[in-house]
């Protein structure tokens, strides 16, 4: 059904999102959204905003997205919700989440399970977490943070230049990174020569490691 005031190609994608969200209870990522409509992310993202303009959908936060779905009364609609969050390409060290420049691109997760603010992704290189579920070329969805406590799963910025996602140990003199494959060593640290930059909440499996427990 053609929605008043919307060109085709607007009303083609709010139709796709809603089938989308009605089969499978998430949002599409922009990238799916692109392919299966055989257009550009750009041309996606660009009626987005049109959409939001014309009270359409909702979105919330920075550059992490809560993106609502509007009722006819112009309400959300609770069960059309998803987040997006940025995909970070480098971290680097005294900046805040948000005022980071390199992005890799964002993907969407369902806001009921993550619901903290300011959230962002990161690339797995390697197998050192295997044993934690955690294989290579997956995304770790992280929430912001400087601290953390003893045996969490944190993503850590070493000599203010590599970034790696390590299980996390304070002792009385010094940081021990673990890893969760007994083919690693665990890494000791001074204090000064790393810093937590997030906590890691949950992982979306990357695209090869399906393809590799598929096989």
């Amino acid at each position: 059904m053609q929605t008043p005031s919307l060109t085709s190609k607007q009303n083609r994608l709010l139709n796709y999102l809603k089938e989308r969200i009605t089969e499978t209870g998430t949002f599409p990522s922009l990238r799916q959204t692109a392919n299966d409509l055989g257009i550009s992310h750009t041309a996606v993202a660009q009626m987005l905003k049109l959409l939001e303009k014309k009270e359409l959908i909702k979105r919330e936060g920075r550059y992490q997205r809560t993106v609502y779905l509007m009722n006819a009364d112009q309400q959300p609609s609770g069960i059309h919700r998803w987040k997006e969050v940025p995909v970070i390409g480098r971290i680097t060290a005294g900046l805040p989440m948000y005022a980071q420049q390199e992005y890799n691109g964002s993907i969407v997760v369902d806001s009921d399970v993550y619901k903290g603010s300011s959230l962002f992704a990161l690339s797995v290189k390697g197998d050192s977490m295997i044993n934690a579920g955690i294989l290579d070329g997956d995304l770790a969805i992280c929430e912001p943070r400087q601290y953390a406590n003893n045996g969490e799963i944190v993503v850590a910025l070493i000599h203010q230049e590599e970034a790696t996602v390590k299980r996390f140990f304070v002792r009385d003199d010094h940081i021990v990174l673990e890893p969760e494959n007994p083919a690693y060593e665990p890494m000791r640290y001074n204090f000064d020569e790393v810093l937590v930059q997030g906590k890691v909440i949950g992982i979306q499996r990357g695209t090869e490691a399906m393809q590799r427990l598929h096989k």
